[in-house]
């Protein structure tokens, strides 16, 4: 599987396998063990505050001589200092999400920085690439945590973004096997973006109960809802299932946040309160069968994608 594109080109990997840079999953052991596999690790700096992110960055940096980079979700608060933590660092990869690329990216190119957006539909890609973002990610709306409100899918998404830009395209959102790289790759996609099969792996910092409910999920066991806030893809529990509650009796965007307000991320993802907490995950979760190191992460998609390929392209 090994190859060179724009984006191995970009980031200097030997495989266009990127992992998501998700809140209470993505630490250090996980970005590192994915760079070291020869992917790009991402530090999710999501549920970080500047201090943290660059702890986990200083040992990232110890645990890997290869290229890794941050995730930062430009709607929080603390983006700025998020930012500068990066600058500081001299991290050479930036993934942004949740706002708006412009803000930022002057400061960002200034210092060299790689920067790559995650977008959910046709005009969030031409405005990336407009503002100079080297890259993006169209997410489809199977992927877990929060998604875009038109609720695209992600074999309708990315051929659309392949033919509206002319920068490299990276797909996400529902992938946790090679038969799917190869698919979208076929679809005009450089590289792909993993998020729940890599939350579930040994190195992740999630609780073990919440991957063990990844683990355990079949098709049809992830939610959506908090659409009137943030719309957000979760596994089924009894918070999730409340929430949905909610959403159909019509309790307003101010009340549907104060439900949510309850730390309920970290309680379902770090702490595995798996009745209270919001459990983040993707659809791809019905295709995940066991809790495997990264490096068999690796092997298992790299030889299900190169069965792919010579069963239906030579």
């Amino acid at each position: 599987m090994k190859t060179t594109n724009r984006i191995t080109s970009l980031f200097n990997i030997e495989y266009p396998i990127i992992q998501a840079g998700m809140v209470w999953v993505s630490g250090w052991k996980l970005a590192s063990a994915v760079s070291n596999a020869g992917g790009l690790g991402l530090i999710g700096a999501g549920s970080m505050k500047p201090g943290l992110l660059c702890e986990h960055i200083q040992k990232c940096k110890a645990a890997t001589q290869k290229p890794f980079g941050v995730n930062i979700p430009l709607l929080r608060h603390d983006a700025d200092d998020l930012i500068a933590v990066t600058i500081e660092e001299k991290i050479e990869i930036v993934f942004t999400s949740a706002g708006h690329p412009g803000r930022h990216i002057e400061k960002l190119k200034s210092d060299n920085i790689k920067v790559v957006h995650v977008v959910s539909n046709v005009k969030q890609a031409m405005k990336s690439e407009e503002v100079g973002c080297d890259a993006v990610v169209g997410e489809g709306v199977e992927a877990g945590g929060h998604n875009g409100g038109d609720e695209i899918t992600t074999f309708c998404l990315i051929p659309q973004l392949v033919d509206a830009v002319k920068i490299p395209v990276i797909a996400a959102g529902g992938i946790a096997d090679g038969r799917q790289i190869a698919a979208v790759f076929c679809l005009g996609a450089e590289a792909v973006q993993i998020g729940t099969l890599f939350a579930a792996t040994v190195e992740s910092s999630a609780h073990q109960t919440y991957k063990r409910k990844i683990v355990e999920a079949k098709d049809n066991d992830t939610v959506l809802s908090f659409r009137k806030v943030a719309l957000m893809r979760m596994l089924k529990n009894e918070f999730a299932l409340k929430s949905v509650q909610a959403e159909i009796k019509g309790l307003s965007k101010e009340e549907m946040i104060s439900f949510l307000n309850h730390k309920r991320e970290m309680k379902g993802i770090f702490e595995g309160d798996e009745i209270e907490g919001a459990m983040e995950a993707g659809q791809s979760s019905g295709l995940v069968k066991e809790i495997l190191t990264v490096q068999q992460v690796f092997d298992k998609l790299i030889r299900e994608y190169l069965a792919t390929k010579q069963k239906w392209f030579l």
